[in-house]
């Protein structure tokens, strides 16, 4: 008999509960770096995940935060001194994600190729 309680559950399969959680277009890289760098620093996490604004990373760890995926560490210091670590939860959904990493290693030709020819159709 099928459990009543899976009524309550908003998804129809567990990747549509993952992308709810790192829906937004910077949180994998987030979770990658966060996965190699242990604990990282606001300036440090932007440096490595390249063009994002500043606001839009704000955003994507306040979320990430909310979603209990990093633990924000607080040193109160003048000046701030704020620091980002991936939770168990969050290692967990990183860990998951590095075949899909070595795979984009391995195919980042082909997907360079298939990147560019996507900008010529759009241009």
């Amino acid at each position: 008999m099928a459990n009543d309680d899976s009524k309550d559950v908003p998804f129809n399969c567990g990747m549509e509960a993952v992308l709810n959680l790192v829906g937004g277009k910077w949180k994998l890289l987030i979770l990658y770096h966060l996965i190699h760098g242990e604990q990282l620093r606001f300036s440090e996490l932007r440096r490595m995940v390249g063009d994002v604004s500043e606001k839009m990373l704000s955003q994507q760890l306040k979320e990430m935060v909310n979603d209990s995926l990093v633990r924000r560490i607080d040193f109160r210091t003048v000046p701030p001194h704020v620091e980002y670590t991936l939770t168990a939860f969050g290692k967990g959904l990183a860990k998951t994600l590095q075949p899909v990493c070595a795979w984009g290693a391995e195919n980042m030709e082909e997907i360079g190729a298939i990147a560019s020819a996507r900008a010529v159709r759009s241009a």
